[in-house]
């Protein structure tokens, strides 16, 4: 039986790397709850596409348990994301991030995931592809220059353009 996957979707979200998690998980019958790491559900692409995500992050908080896998969907507001850091969402984006990890459930993303799981601190030991914008700022795993990495439960990719790479591996751990 498919695994159920909770989408977290920064805003704004890089459209691109959101759609195609989304669509390989409708491909292959795999459950995904898509969840706006925002204050409300209304959120935006990098180009300005309006969607309405499933429920906002805050409303994850407490339910990890009901998802085997959560993904990082990576975006324009992960540049400004020390501005923001302290705002209601992003407190609840960190904590979420660590549940996972700290469950040992499988979390995937692209671009900055792999530093954002790095900040929830849930990457010691294990290789990470990442943007290599974000490389500099990996302290507890390992950034490496592969354009996808998967090591133990984390699957992460160097930016959207290489998401490809790793979904058969994403897909195979989902339909386990």
């Amino acid at each position: 039986m498919a695994k159920k996957v909770a989408v977290l979707a920064v805003n704004p979200v890089n459209g691109f790397g959101l759609f195609q998690y989304l669509e390989a998980f409708f491909e292959n019958g795999i459950s995904y709850k898509v969840y706006a790491v925002a204050e409300t559900k209304e959120i935006k692409t990098n180009s300005g596409i309006k969607l309405v995500a499933d429920d906002v992050i805050a409303n994850l908080i407490g339910h990890e348990d009901e998802f085997d896998a959560v993904v990082f969907s990576c975006g324009d507001a992960i540049p400004v994301f020390s501005r923001n850091a302290d705002k209601p969402y992003n407190v609840d984006l960190m904590s979420v991030l660590k549940a996972f990890g700290e469950k040992g459930k499988i979390m995937i993303g692209h671009c900055a995931a792999g530093m954002m799981f790095d900040f929830a601190g849930v990457t010691a030991g294990k290789r990470l592809a990442v943007h290599p914008l974000a490389k500099a700022a990996i302290s507890k795993g390992t950034a490496t220059d592969e354009k996808s990495v998967v090591d133990g439960n984390l699957y992460t990719a160097q930016e959207e353009n290489f998401i490809w790479t790793m979904m058969p591996q994403v897909i195979e751990a989902l339909k386990k």
